[in-house]
């Protein structure tokens, strides 16, 4: 069963990012924040649920020593989504899953793991993709500065980068948080330390989103009708659906199964040019090549 969680995962996430773009439209003020709110809550629904119907031991301490790991997936996430308004689906998932890369280059250089010759290559094949995207970035019909200006145009272009790097370190810090023997997490077993951990995790999104509706309240900002906003609900459902699905694929062949997810930015790069039409040029897609050749293959040493 555990092949069977890892496909639907794999296609669960890329069909998120599909509605995550759709609903990161660069005219909405705040369209990111408003994707962090939707996120947020269905975690926190999802949170409390199992909270009320599984008996994992949740010692309340834990939202404050999961915080940490929690806060560098949340902020990643709504740096993605502010990215996502400016930057095409294409281009921005897969520099968005480097993420793995950069958790394996901190083993290697914090817990002195064998870094292998397949791994090697990996990390130049997904190096040479992402200079060459940056070079295109600012040449002919991809120059983002003409459309946003020059300062806009650098922080758009660097939220997926934002994004890979606060991911990397949270799934690094997740290396000792989710060890039985390492684990700051409070009254946790082998058979709920993961539970606890994701439990953890929903709830301080769950609290973001809250902060983030005061924020947007303050500032008189308009959140608008559910239907208004369904392209975010539905990401923040098929998010949460995937984060449930997940814990299964890994628990079962993990080796396995963590490159077959990590291809989930091909499904979204299919997706966005079925779907979206996004239109790149074949230079573009020669570097997005290399990045998910790398990509896959720096997840298979993992």
């Amino acid at each position: 069963m555990w092949f069977v969680f890892t496909i639907i995962t794999t296609l669960i996430w890329g069909v998120a990012e599909l509605f995550y773009k759709k609903g990161a439209r660069p005219d909405e003020r705040f369209a990111h924040l408003k994707t962090c709110v939707c996120v947020g809550v269905i975690m926190g629904v999802h949170a409390f649920f199992t909270l009320l119907t599984q008996d994992i031991g949740y010692d309340p301490v834990n939202l404050i020593r999961y915080l940490p790991v929690a806060m560098c997936y949340v902020l990643s996430m709504a740096l993605s989504f502010f990215g996502m308004r400016f930057i095409e689906e294409s281009i921005s998932d897969p520099v968005e899953n480097t993420s793995g890369a950069i958790c394996f280059l901190l083993c290697v250089v914090f817990m002195g793991q064998r870094f292998s010759a397949i791994a090697v290559v990996a990390v130049i094949l997904i190096a040479a993709g992402i200079l060459g995207l940056g070079f295109l970035e600012n040449r002919g019909a991809t120059d983002r500065k003409k459309k946003l200006g020059k300062k806009m145009a650098i922080v758009a272009f660097a939220m997926p980068f934002c994004y890979a790097i606060l991911d990397a370190l949270g799934s690094f810090l997740d290396i000792f948080y989710l060890d039985i023997e390492t684990s700051p997490l409070a009254g946790v077993t082998e058979a709920t330390i993961e539970e606890v951990a994701n439990t953890s995790y929903e709830l301080t999104f769950f609290a973001c989103a809250v902060a983030l509706m005061i924020f947007m309240k303050l500032r008189g900002a308009k959140f608008g009708s559910l239907p208004d906003q369904k392209d975010k609900i539905l990401a923040g459902v098929l998010e949460t659906a995937g984060q449930f699905t997940y814990v299964y694929a890994m628990s079962g062949n993990g080796a396995i199964a963590a490159p077959i997810i990590s291809s989930v930015c091909v499904v979204s790069l299919l997706l966005s040019r079925i779907v979206l039409k996004e239109k790149l040029t074949p230079m573009q897609y020669a570097c997005l090549t290399l990045v998910i050749v790398g990509i896959i293959a720096t997840a298979g040493q993992t």
